[in-house]
């Protein structure tokens, strides 16, 4: 499903609306609860509760958001988790990065532009949905929720460099487990992961698709690092057994982590 004003995307839209009985009052959010999230004080929930439109959901494999297309919403993830990615005219894809709960969907384009990516739920995912052309409201009306925004796109500016350091530095290992090392620790700190093993459905070919190898070196690199008792990596789940070695074996920096933000 792509976020497109034409009748047919907007009648499967108004399906995945649920029923208001079913709406999360802000103060009720279970983002609150993330250890990894910084949440918003009593006066900014308020303000975001009147911003927020409605709440929508998709389930695995449907698109929330679709490359040249302009996005008319923004949504922050409440359960699940979605990959935005960038399609080739040949169709092939490069994954650019993963959305947990509490992360912003839907900013990283430029207003008034055609959508760069697209975005995917991996899993069935709760979204809350704000009308993009009142961001400006926001900005104006709470200028610290509007720094938080930037803060937000700020860490993910990093996360991006991180990733791109990993396609042009590290060898096949080295990506899976920083990559594993990166999914387990963003499960952990929004409440998706626990004790080291994240239960998330990510196929040999998403992996290809977001570290640049091949489906054969993806296979026997995966094999690898389970040999070596750093990352477990199957279609269902991703273990990673002592996050220390597998932070020196992907020659990581120390946790970077800091509770983000959300609105």
């Amino acid at each position: 499903m792509a976020d497109s004003d034409d009748p047919k995307s907007l009648t499967i839209a108004s399906r995945q609306q649920p029923a208001s009985a079913d709406r999360v009052p802000c103060k009720e959010c279970p983002l609150i609860h993330c250890r990894g999230l910084s949440a918003p004080d009593e006066g900014q929930r308020a303000w975001i509760e009147a911003f927020k439109s409605s709440e929508a959901r998709y389930v695995r494999g449907e698109q929330v958001l679709r490359q040249g297309v302009r996005a008319t919403r923004l949504f922050t993830v409440l359960e699940g988790v979605l990959i935005r990615y960038r399609l080739l005219e040949d169709g092939r894809r490069q994954i650019v990065n993963f959305l947990f709960p509490g992360d912003l969907v839907g900013l990283q384009a430029a207003f008034e532009a055609e959508l760069t990516h697209s975005v995917e739920a991996m899993t069935d995912v709760r979204l809350c949905v704000f009308p993009r052309d009142r961001f400006f409201d926001l900005a104006v009306s709470h200028p610290k929720l509007s720094f938080d925004l930037t803060w937000m796109a700020a860490r993910e500016e990093a996360a991006l460099e991180d990733h791109l350091v990993s396609l042009g530095q590290r060898n096949a290992q080295e990506r899976l487990a920083y990559l594993a090392v990166f999914l387990v620790q963003r499960g952990a700190a929004t409440g998706v992961s626990r004790e080291g093993t994240l239960r998330l459905t990510v196929t040999q070919s998403q992996i290809a698709d977001m570290l640049g190898l091949s489906l054969v070196h993806t296979n026997r690199s995966l094999q690898a690092l389970r040999r070596l008792k750093l990352v477990d990596w199957t279609l269902s789940t991703i273990s990673v057994h002592d996050m220390e070695a597998a932070r020196s074996f992907a020659q990581m920096d120390g946790d970077p982590y800091i509770p983000r933000p959300y609105i």
